[in-house]
């Protein structure tokens, strides 16, 4: 990772405003203000890694300059609130995007290629059609390809309710998405042709990407319009994730900890007692996982775990 990427600025960036907003009362208005402070760091350390200065020390820079946070925050709460002269809908309507034709273009055909793949490999797994299985695991890998930079594109495509993914970030849920079909794919192609010792790749496979996309999906920091942002607040109650970005970094972890035993037991289960109880190790870690979240988000010490 060098030191321009986008997700370890963000990181860094994350981490240093929540130490500075720690103990601080979230309202709504000062939810506001941290989002500003966050947009004007992440602008601020792109021109000082720009300049060739290290990531982290451009945060740790860019906090410096922004001086007290918690004297920001008590200016704020002097300050009177604007009239509001706009509706959501009306500022969505001004700042509408227009429809991006080559990416249009993109999705249809790699969606067709990848359907393609999938038909091939459900006729050639059924005995319709006569194909080796170095083939049929390379169209898996072709099915996960095109679904995999599907989600990548569509991740860094603007929107009028949403902002871009960072490339970086947008690369890893594709990534991660593709690995995830294509092992499921090919999980297909051992149980029926090869021997059932491969369930180790295809588990592998799946169990990464499995904990890839929820570490992902538990740090994704909120990328919605400012518009969108006042629409979901008066009519949604309020994400621990979105107010807690340490609470979900804790998730991840917790959840990739969770699904390496699984996946360390189903595969103890396999050469032990059979590989048909082997899935019961993974349905364990999902309902493990659930119940994480169930705990974090709800659970009467959500605050502390």
């Amino acid at each position: 990772m060098n030191a321009t990427d986008p997700i370890r600025r963000s990181t860094d960036v994350h981490r240093l405003l929540d130490d500075a907003f720690a103990g601080v009362e979230l309202t709504p208005e000062v939810q506001d203000l941290k989002e500003e402070i966050r947009d004007n760091l992440l602008s601020r350390v792109a021109e000082l890694e720009a300049s060739g200065i290290e990531s982290s020390d451009a945060a740790r820079r860019a906090m410096n300059e922004l001086g007290d946070v918690r004297a920001l925050v008590d200016d704020d709460a002097t300050t009177p609130m604007p009239v509001r002269v706009e509706s959501a809908s009306a500022a969505a309507l001004r700042n509408r995007v227009r429809p991006n034709p080559g990416f249009v273009v993109r999705t249809v055909l790699l969606s067709i290629v990848a359907a393609a793949a999938l038909v091939v490999l459900v006729l050639a797994l059924l005995g319709v059609l006569s194909l080796g299985t170095g083939m049929l695991t390379a169209i898996a890998a072709v099915f996960g390809v095109a679904l995999g930079i599907v989600t990548a594109d569509a991740l860094r495509q603007e929107t009028t309710a949403n902002h871009p993914l960072p490339a970086g970030r947008a690369v890893a849920f594709g990534v991660s998405t593709g690995l995830l079909l294509a092992g499921l794919a090919f999980t297909a192609t051992v149980i029926l042709r090869l021997d059932l010792a491969w369930l180790i790749l295809s588990g592998l496979l799946v169990v990464a990407a499995i904990a890839a996309l929820s570490y992902l999906g538990a740090t994704q920091t909120n990328r919605h319009k400012p518009w969108v942002v006042v629409e979901q607040r008066a009519t949604t109650v309020a994400n621990r994730f979105d107010e807690d970005p340490a609470a979900a970094a804790r998730f991840g972890i917790y959840t990739a900890a969770i699904w390496t035993v699984a996946f360390v037991v189903a595969v103890v289960l396999g050469f032990t007692v059979g590989w048909w109880w082997a899935p019961v190790a993974l349905v364990a870690g999902f309902v493990a996982m659930l119940v994480t979240l169930a705990r974090m988000l709800f659970g009467a010490d959500a605050r502390r775990t």
